[in-house]
């Protein structure tokens, strides 16, 4: 485990109402705290401020410069000015910022990628465990500042709030889930905003792992009858997975599900569906059944695909193994397909669907072209890597980890280049990182790109889940 630092330091900088607390604590074994060093970053992203670990010493100096320009800032707390932040990052676009510190014997680099970042991020914050039912909300978050607000909270109503997930990041077009007895999906078509049930009589359960079709006329759904189980062991605390799970696609201009033999088989376990770039792939993931009492430790899962025709609604019979992972002795689950076509991010853990809370968690990417698949050293960590997503434009990646100290899952991002070059990963910035993640005692959980802002009336959505009002979905078999 990562030791936790104390520093017992005079305040040397206030910023706003806050002051650094010195007595805070955080999981780091480096010199600051987010580490910031030697990262490649978008040129819109928010200020990455950050605090010195160094329990005494001289008041850090830092200074950061490119080309003529040159910004000194001091304290122990690095905190920056938004307009001189932005200004030197523009400048710098497409080159180094070399950092230097009066209290490290090296500088490093902040390099300024030319691949813009998206608008922002939505997610959810919801509490480590799932031992009580807790506050949960879907908040989104500005990624060019601070700005953080809510779009829906269960304090509304006493439901959980699931995935939302957008098209490609468009803000107008999005899915959103509730459980519970007021429980229903929602979908929203450039504004017009419904209510639906998703289960049918033809499927083991309602519609929940997402992932939208790029035309935004269908969505990849599976049906999972989900348990978990809490263990006394300190380093394992709780196992999720399936009693059985199947895939389909939901039709949105017919509203009909479909299904077809080769993802509904009574021999296998389906889930986790992602479409291709060009919307004519079906991937999922799929694992042979076993008894969860006695060999839980033994469900692994691999990445298949099948065909899928968007001109017709009709999915193939021939089924392909993309990521024969049960042949390493490990489960591959959440497949994400780069938006370009050409990579496609996995997460390999040793055995189960639910790789949140497995430590061993790593994202692998496979270079579609080549076939080739490899882990993801440079963005891993020692500990949880978990659901992952792309920018539009294929050149970012972020994901959750828990590798500051194993228990809250936070945001990090990472450059992917072209040719699939993997830049280290660094967090979601904060105003106080130290202060923030401190107080903040939920997960971030499940984040997804989004283009612009979301616009969402929560007093409508608030209406929506508490009226028994539900449109339902049709069912068809595939021929």
């Amino acid at each position: 485990m990562k030791k936790i630092i104390h520093i017992a330091l005079s305040i040397l900088l206030v910023s706003s109402c806050y002051k650094f607390d010195p007595t805070e604590a955080r999981y780091t074994d480096g010199p600051i705290w987010p580490d910031y060093m030697d990262v490649t970053i978008p040129a819109g992203i928010a200020p990455l401020n950050f605090c010195y670990t160094a329990e005494d010493g001289p008041v850090p100096v830092t200074t950061f410069s490119h080309g003529d320009m040159s910004i000194t800032i001091k304290g122990r707390e690095v905190v920056w000015n938004a307009k001189e932040w932005k200004r030197l990052l523009e400048a710098a676009k497409g080159g180094d910022i070399i950092v230097r510190s009066s209290v490290l014997p090296d500088s490093w680099t902040m390099h300024v990628s030319e691949d813009e970042i998206d608008y922002g991020i939505s997610y959810r914050l919801i509490a480590p465990g799932y031992e009580v039912f807790s506050k949960i909300g879907i908040f989104e978050r500005d990624l060019s500042s601070f700005k953080e607000k809510s779009l829906l909270e269960n304090t509304q109503f006493n439901s959980c709030i699931n995935c939302h997930t957008a098209v490609k990041g468009d803000p107008d077009k999005f899915s959103l889930h509730i459980r519970g007895k007021k429980g229903g999906t929602l979908l929203n078509i450039d504004g017009d905003m419904n209510a639906y049930n998703t289960r049918t009589p033809e499927t083991i359960g309602s519609c929940g792992y997402t992932h939208w079709h790029p035309s935004g006329d269908y969505i990849g759904y599976s049906s999972n009858i989900v348990r978990q189980g809490f263990h006394v062991r300190p380093d394992k605390l709780i196992e999720v997975y399936d009693l059985d799970s199947d895939c389909q696609v939901y039709d949105i201009k017919n509203n009909t599900l479909i299904s077809a033999e080769s993802i509904k088989k009574q021999d296998v376990w389906e889930t986790y569906p992602a479409f291709s770039a060009d919307g004519k792939t079906l991937y999922f993931c799929a694992t042979t059944p076993r008894d969860i009492a006695t060999g839980y430790q033994q469900l692994r899962y691999n990445i298949c695909s099948v065909d899928f025709d968007p001109a017709t609604g009709t999915i193939g019979s021939k089924i392909d193994t993309v990521i024969f992972a049960e042949g390493m002795g490990k489960s591959a689950t959440f497949p994400r397909p780069s938006y370009d076509g050409r990579f496609l991010v996995y997460n390999l853990a040793d055995y189960g669907n639910f790789p949140l809370y497995h430590r061993e968690a790593d994202l692998w990417i496979l270079d579609l072209e080549t076939g080739e698949s490899r882990p993801m050293s440079e963005a891993n960590s020692n500990d949880t890597e978990s659901y992952h997503g792309w920018s539009s434009n294929s050149r970012w990646l972020m994901f959750c980890s828990r590798r500051d100290d194993g228990l809250y899952s936070r945001v990090y991002f990472t450059h992917v280049s072209e040719d699939g070059q993997v830049g280290k990963a660094f967090m979601l910035p904060q105003k106080h990182p130290l202060h923030y993640y401190n107080n903040q005692n939920r997960s971030f959980n499940v984040p997804d790109f989004v283009t612009g802002p979301i616009d969402l009336d929560n007093r409508k959505v608030e209406k929506m889940i508490k009226s028994k009002e539900r449109i339902q979905f049709g069912f068809r078999m595939s021929e």
